[in-house]
């Protein structure tokens, strides 16, 4: 399955669920991320807290949606309240869409950045063992989109 995480501006949450996704993976998902508007950078503490909690950063980047054109996802999973309102490319017209609201954990006080990102990186680590827990590769896309609303409301 190739799965496609959307956020506004392809910074923080969709990079802490694109980095998670691909280690915890392995190769039962290929993944992506992608800004509706993108930053053009990652936000430190972003690339900071994935690697302090074992995960790889290499090659992450902030970018936009037609830079992943050619990645065809079968799933698109917008992350942030701005991106489930946008409308979504032509081209991804296929893919099964849902939304898996994340608060923004680089938006607090500085102090706040340690709870936060452990708080959002655990809740992205859960929703994806949850979806390697199931047999996703036999579901269509209804039963698949069912799945993924599920998983995303548990937490």
């Amino acid at each position: 399955m190739k799965l496609l995480f959307i956020c506004t501006h392809n910074a923080c949450r969709s990079i802490l669920s694109e980095a998670i996704t691909r280690d915890i993976a392995d190769d039962r998902i290929l993944v992506a991320s992608a800004g509706s508007s993108p930053a053009g950078r990652v936000h430190p503490l972003t690339l900071q807290y994935l690697e302090l909690h074992g995960y790889k950063t290499a090659g992450l980047h902030s970018k936009g949606i037609d830079a992943v054109r050619s990645f065809e996802p079968d799933v698109v999973i917008t992350v942030c309240d701005n991106a489930a309102r946008e409308s979504c490319p032509v081209w991804l017209g296929k893919a099964t869409r849902v939304h898996w609201g994340l608060p923004d954990p680089s938006q607090g006080d500085a102090g706040d950045g340690p709870v936060a990102f452990t708080q959002v990186i655990g809740k992205i680590e859960r929703r994806i063992r949850r979806l390697l827990g199931q047999s996703f590769e036999t579901l269509d896309a209804g039963q698949l989109a069912a799945l993924l609303e599920t998983i995303g409301e548990q937490d």
